[in-house]
């Protein structure tokens, strides 16, 4: 499980990295100044939770089974909340309406939320 949760870690990390330069290079001419911050709003999060994963991939004294529900809840947490911010964001570059599917946003930064919370009360509760 360790080398799932490195692994990912890094994956989202590489991808928080391209996706801050196309917002940084690709988007800058055609997102207005509130939009590109939305955008950079997704790389931040995902990035900050990319070097969570790493970390949590490496903590010898937290259980397998700890680690594999916090992995759980944070990638789920990233999908929904940085990438549906990434389609926010570009909304007008394309046909279909993705506030419409804005709601999942919340619903992604609340499984980051249970993720941290999940591992605080496993440090804590331990013996």
């Amino acid at each position: 499980m360790n080398k799932t949760i490195l692994a990912t870690g890094l994956l989202f990390g590489a991808l928080a990295i391209i996706f801050g330069a196309f917002g940084a290079h690709g988007l800058k001419k055609v997102l207005t100044a509130d939009e590109l911050n939305t955008f950079e709003t997704g790389v931040r999060y995902q990035m900050y939770h990319a070097l969570f994963l790493i970390l949590l991939s490496m903590l010898p004294k937290v259980a397998d089974d700890t680690k594999k529900w916090v992995f759980y809840a944070v990638v789920i947490g990233v999908v929904l909340f940085s990438f549906s911010i990434y389609l926010l964001a570009t909304n007008k570059m394309t046909s279909f309406d993705f506030r419409k599917i804005g709601w999942v946003t919340p619903i992604g930064g609340l499984f980051m939320i249970l993720g941290w919370i999940y591992l605080i009360l496993s440090v804590l509760t331990k013996k």
